[in-house]
């Protein structure tokens, strides 16, 4: 059995043939699926999947790109919703300067926010993290962030992950674990050297689905059932039976998020 941690499966690129997309990704051994938010409606959407699909499990947050126009209404919201024994974590949230930095310091008070939401609901944190090519702004200040709100309840995933090592470090070092999907298998993207670098007890298996597909699917949609080839490459990386690594990955997402 494999966990997709990552799949916005209620997206509308994904609405079309929606019992196909869970059919193969049953298929494919995939029986579980984490919904990230990335507004109020989302988390409704997701919920609505958690009750129509055994295995589906929700998550609430605003996405950093989305805090520009939250309210405290939005974010009354989202608390709220944490209380929903449907919702199993806080997310995703985090950073993102790659696309608008007009509103960097909006962000951060959004992501502190919805870190110590999650400390105090003790429910893990799913973060977004993105900075301009060559820049590494957002990256020193969200580990800057998660050092200051340190505690012992903190913990979550570093969805998809791609680096660099020093984050790695410090994302382990705080007690978090590392999400890898389909770059994983991208040529040239570094993610497979990086990998064989990463405990296998600190990493999930993720799709981002419908986005972010692997080889030999890249630059198409996305689904749940392409994280068994998350899991094939991740394999061959660790020079390991696929079977174990599903095994571990599987384990790590099960006691992560309580599911």
């Amino acid at each position: 059995m494999i966990i997709d941690t990552h799949s916005h499966i209620y997206h509308h690129r994904l609405a079309p043939d929606l019992p196909d997309v869970i059919a193969r990704a049953r298929a494919a051994g995939v029986f579980k699926v984490l919904m990230p938010a990335i507004d109020v409606p989302s988390i409704s959407q997701a919920l609505s999947l958690c009750d129509a699909y055994k295995g589906f499990h929700a998550m609430a947050a605003i996405h950093p790109t989305d805090t520009k126009d939250a309210t405290d209404e939005d974010w009354a919201a989202v608390v709220d919703f944490c209380d929903d024994t449907r919702v199993v974590a806080v997310g995703e949230t985090g950073l993102d300067y790659y696309w608008n930095c007009s509103f960097d310091a909006k962000q951060q008070q959004f992501f502190r926010c919805h870190v110590r939401l999650a400390i105090e609901k003790d429910l893990p944190v799913v973060l977004h993290l993105r900075d301009k090519p060559g820049r590494d702004e957002a990256h020193r200040d969200l580990v800057r962030i998660l050092t200051e709100e340190r505690s012992d309840a903190m913990r979550g995933v570093f969805h998809c992950f791609t680096g660099p090592s020093w984050v790695a470090k410090a994302a382990i070092d705080l007690g978090f674990h590392l999400g890898l999907g389909g770059v994983i298998t991208f040529k040239n993207a570094g993610v497979d050297t990086l990998a064989r670098s990463l405990p296998m007890s600190r990493i999930v298996l993720e799709t981002d689905a419908p986005f972010m597909a692997p080889v030999p699917h890249r630059g198409k949609r996305n689904e749940p059932a392409y994280v068994r080839l998350v899991a094939e490459k991740l394999a061959a990386v660790k020079e390991l039976p696929v079977e174990e690594v599903i095994r571990v990955t599987t384990a790590n997402a099960e006691a992560l998020f309580r599911v």
